[in-house]
């Protein structure tokens, strides 16, 4: 099923502007000492100040958003009728607090680690995310970014043949699943749970922020257990975890398609270095949205530099694209509608040869009928 090498764009590539499929092999990358030259200084360097105006302005958003909505229900005698319309909303919020935690874990936040970290425990605590664990598994990702033996999820993997399930058919529904199945088993043939100090990852160095991530989860939990106890747990589930499970949903679809494309490759260890990996990423647009969730869409200047805070990625990112046209890879097609395409695609075609050095998916439906050897 994988294929030894990059396929070249074609006219039927859904969207993407992609000019980089053969670069690897026929010419040299720039180095990121070559690429970091050609973005403003001033994109490196948070501040706090700016930093914290995001927390306070979507924290703001979300507490007024709460409000409305719990006016709405309890002023009209039809207003549960607009809880889908909060979820949807409230749940886009939640992934946008995600992202400032993001920059907290990844030190664009603040030039401060401990202020990163009490920040970014907050933040992502309340949208029941294991900051400090999540934190080092995802540093993991970008250390091995689209390097078929070592990144954390949604790699192809080897040597499992495709079979139709009923998980893979709930995932594609319900894709937040996925995003809770990842924090407590990890992503096979490599799992990880995040809520194991004693995983080695996180014994060996991280012990500590590992415990301090469990201590503030388990707050949060009897937090809501109060909040249950008060005002019912049906509350609970409409007003906070309902908006969780949709920020689970983003957090699937950004992760799974800013990796996930045709002709985009995927790498052996042994053919894969940092910039191959990072440059390996697509940046998509978010619509409506796009700016609510922190321009996460402008993925391969994250990749390439994760101190970059999110306000500076897009001028960054227009940067990056002036001065290495070649090397930019975007993909225009709606966000849900790459995502049922892609997610079909990487279901049936993830299952490589052992021997498999480079890696792209492609929408040959007659991909799909090849055999493991």
């Amino acid at each position: 099923m994988g294929k030894g090498q990059h396929n070249t764009p074609s006219s039927g590539n859904h969207g993407q502007q992609l000019e980089t499929a053969t670069l690897p092999t026929q010419h040299r990358l720039p180095t990121l000492s070559e690429i970091k030259v050609k973005i403003p200084a001033h994109c490196f360097r948070p501040t706090v100040r700016q930093s914290m105006s995001y927390v306070v302005k979507d924290v703001i958003y979300v507490a007024l958003t709460f409000f409305v909505m719990y006016q709405i229900e309890n002023r009209f005698k039809y207003g549960s009728l607009l809880f889908p319309l909060y979820w949807c909303i409230q749940g886009t919020l939640y992934t946008s607090i995600f992202v400032l935690g993001h920059d907290c874990g990844h030190g664009s936040f603040s030039f401060y680690p401990l202020l990163n970290d009490i920040v970014g425990t907050i933040l992502h605590t309340w949208i029941l995310a294991p900051y400090y664990t999540w934190k080092v598994t995802h540093n993991k990702h970008h250390k091995n970014t689209n390097n078929i033996d070592k990144d954390e999820v949604f790699y192809p993997q080897r040597g499992i043949p495709y079979e139709p399930s009923f998980a893979d058919n709930l995932l594609f529904w319900f894709p937040g699943l996925g995003w809770f199945h990842y924090i407590v088993f990890g992503y096979a043939p490599r799992p990880i749970n995040h809520f194991n100090p004693l995983e080695p990852i996180f014994y060996n160095k991280y012990l500590v922020g590992a415990c301090m991530t469990l201590i503030s989860y388990s707050g949060m939990c009897y937090l809501m257990y109060l909040y249950a106890s008060a005002f019912g747990f049906i509350s609970l589930l409409f007003y906070h975890l309902i908006p969780v499970f949709i920020f689970a949903c983003y957090m699937v679809i950004i992760t799974m398609l800013h990796h996930t494309e045709i002709d985009v490759p995927w790498y052996a260890d042994s053919e894969w270095n940092n910039v191959k990996g990072q440059l390996s990423t697509v940046d998509r647009h978010y619509g409506h949205v796009h700016s609510v969730i922190h321009s996460i869409g402008t993925h391969q200047i994250h990749h390439l530099f994760t101190k970059v805070p999110h306000y500076h990625l897009e001028e960054a990112t227009s940067s990056f694209r002036k001065a290495f046209p070649e090397l930019v890879r975007i993909n225009e097609e709606p966000v849900l509608i790459s995502f049922a395409r892609m997610f079909k695609i990487f279901i049936t075609q993830r299952g490589i040869d052992h021997d498999v050095r480079v890696f792209t998916y492609s929408d040959d439906v007659n991909t799909n009928k090849k055999k493991l050897s």
